[in-house]
């Protein structure tokens, strides 16, 4: 196959939605030699902020010259980013050759087994796997997981040190509806004898976690009990064991990135004490200074104002609606929102009508895209409007600051539409 044979392939996977449970992937691993096992991975799992403590892991490490594969998911701008070499897409060829491999094992199974067709993640993931074990191996592969944590995909291989970002609310038709339950799930990552360096806000949610790491004698690194930070405006200092670092400054945004890049220093720091690697202190934190992430309340345009943030639950609107307030509060503020379905779109409306002076939503072109009919009844702004074409609409802006959000899926193609306006 070709590359666009290859991502039509791949994409034609989704019909087979979402299908939790670890037996396809182990199945494909073993017949493609059993990859996941020649990795030197991280696996990164919570319901929000993975993607930003990934990046900030990658860009520590890449400075202090270590090469570095990343999983991410959803792409932003190119399907090729989800697989990446020190934060680089891999080529089209190698996402070719990748797919020629795995497919003829994915029906294989289909043919020889009772599980049934690998779902589109599923098939990514052994991507992934493959092309880090043994087309491409690298120093570390850093491993952000899909759906969940326990029958995720990507929870298929022994890391060298795991991290929980946090637990909230989000896919709770799968995952469960209360936060124990998702903690649960979460959990499931915590390998035997593995440090998780976690960051918890529920407190009886954090008591599990210190019981499932009781149990698999592994070694937990607590936000705000082992790591401490110091919030000042868009500074803040970091503590953790014998290292102390001040005035850290992000080039992203919000008191959550400082968690964010807590977690990620922390993980470094205690790769470093275990002898799995060796770090340069300053170029760490320099690094993780200059640390940006696409989606991540980012300016796509400066006059007039434009910023995305992919912001799909009510804890990353909280963090997003809370750095708005504190860096944003003298600008009149036009919210663009649009979500996928499956999304408690009611909370995160209301919440982000704190800050809105004026209140837009719209719908966008993809398979799980909420319609806006749904959206606008969730609105309870006294100045909300339906917008039926959103490229047009934000061509033509002339407000003080337009903030787009509600959808990792809708910023991919806001982003897509700010690279191409033409559509050409």
């Amino acid at each position: 196959m070709n590359y666009e044979e290859s991502l039509n392939w791949i994409h034609d996977q989704l019909k087979f939605g979402i299908k939790p449970g670890l037996e396809r992937m182990k199945w494909m691993l073993e017949r493609l030699g059993a990859p996941q096992e020649k990795i030197n991975g991280i696996h990164v799992v919570g319901t929000n902020g993975k993607g930003s403590t990934l990046n900030y892991m990658r860009s520590a490490l890449n400075a202090n010259n270590y090469t570095v594969g990343t999983f991410t998911s959803p792409y932003i701008e190119v399907f090729n980013e989800r697989i990446a070499v020190n934060g680089d897409p891999i080529p089209d060829e190698a996402i070719a050759e990748l797919a020629t491999m795995v497919r003829p094992v994915s029906e294989l199974m289909e043919e020889e087994t009772p599980f049934g067709k690998a779902t589109e993640f599923e098939i990514i993931t052994v991507m992934m796997f493959v092309y880090f074990g043994k087309m491409n191996p690298v120093d570390f592969v850093i491993v952000e997981a899909g759906l969940g944590a326990t029958y995720d995909s990507t929870n298929v291989f022994s890391p060298a040190m795991t991290l929980l970002t946090s637990i909230g609310l989000d896919h709770t038709e799968i995952l469960g509806d209360t936060l124990i339950d998702i903690t649960r799930d979460k959990s499931g990552v915590i390998k035997e004898g593995i440090p998780l360096v976690y960051n918890i806000a529920d407190d009886h949610s954090r008591e599990y976690v210190r019981g499932v790491l009781e149990e698999k004698n592994a070694k937990g690194v607590e936000m705000h009990r082992d790591i401490i930070i110091f919030h000042r405006s868009d500074e803040f200092d970091f503590k953790y064991g014998v290292y102390d670092f001040e005035n850290i400054q992000l080039k992203m945004i919000g008191a959550h990135q400082h968690e964010n890049a807590s977690l990620a220093m922390a993980a470094l720091l205690e790769l470093k004490e275990s002898g799995r690697l060796t770090l340069d202190l300053n170029k760490m934190v320099d690094a993780i200074e200059e640390t940006s992430w696409g989606g991540r309340i980012e300016v796509l345009q400066e006059s007039p104002l434009i910023i995305a943030d992919g912001a799909h639950n009510n804890e990353a609107v909280d963090a997003l609606v809370s750095a708005m307030k504190e860096y944003y509060s003298d600008k009149k503020i036009t919210v663009l929102f649009s979500a996928v379905k499956g999304k408690p779109i009611g909370p995160m409306v209301d919440k982000l009508a704190e800050i809105a002076d004026e209140f837009k939503v719209t719908e966008f072109e993809f398979f799980k895209s909420r319609p806006v009919e749904e959206i606008y009844e969730a609105v309870s702004h006294p100045k909300k409007e339906k917008i039926s074409d959103y490229r047009t609409f934000i061509k033509e802006f002339d407000g003080e600051m337009l903030l787009i959000t509600g959808s990792l899926y809708f910023i991919s193609d806001i982003k897509q539409f700010f690279k191409d306006p033409a559509g050409s």
